[in-house]
């Protein structure tokens, strides 16, 4: 028995530069996190993605649903969204990701990967209407993924393990230098829900 958990520094960046990510650790306990899954995979308006890939449109197995104070636009691969209204739960978890981060969000982009063999390639959050150099608060419920950097320039990675009920935050100049992705993995047979708060500039 650990008399002592593993003391998680929320202000060490993980990137050598040219960018600032915090890795803040669980915010909720077990019971917290068994709730919000359940809550979030049963209640959220979960729609498989479209991407428009060389002219031809792609369906993914990975669902993602748009949330926001407003019907806001939102562009990426070719597809446009309008955020939906918030839920009282969404609600909830903004407010405890806003009060963990000292920033304020609009929007929500939420994810939810059926078991390891769905991910996200390479990319980064640079879509136009995105805040430049805004706070993205990444929350994760679900199953522990790796989660991976990639300097645009120098190639250097740096790695993660997103744990069940746990925040990331990207800001600075993150998104202008580096690429970060989901690898798939066999390993996984569960589901992944990730909800990334973001702020919208109209």
């Amino acid at each position: 028995m650990k008399l002592f958990e593993d003391i998680i520094d929320k202000t060490n960046n993980l990137l050598s530069g040219d960018g600032i990510v915090n890795y803040h650790g669980k915010l909720f306990n077990q019971k917290e996190t068994d709730y919000y899954f359940k809550k979030l995979l049963n209640t959220i308006n979960w729609q498989n993605d479209q991407a428009i890939i060389f002219g031809k449109k792609i369906i993914t197995k990975r669902k993602i649903a748009w949330y926001g104070d407003k019907p806001y636009k939102y562009t990426y691969s070719k597809t446009t969204k309008y955020a939906l209204p918030w839920t009282e739960d969404l609600l909830k978890l903004k407010t405890i990701v806003e009060k963990e981060t000292h920033e304020t969000f609009n929007s929500c982009l939420l994810n939810l990967y059926h078991n390891g063999e769905e991910g996200m390639a390479w990319h980064s959050d640079g879509e136009i209407n995105l805040k430049k150099d805004g706070a993205i608060g990444s929350l994760s419920f679900g199953a522990e993924r790796k989660f991976e950097f990639k300097h645009k320039q120098t190639h250097e990675k740096v790695e993660l393990t997103l744990e069940n009920g746990s925040l990331l935050v990207m800001k600075g100049t993150t998104q202008t230098h580096w690429l970060h992705r989901l690898p798939p993995t066999k390993k996984i047979q569960t589901p992944r829900i990730n909800l990334t708060f973001r702020t919208i500039v109209e």
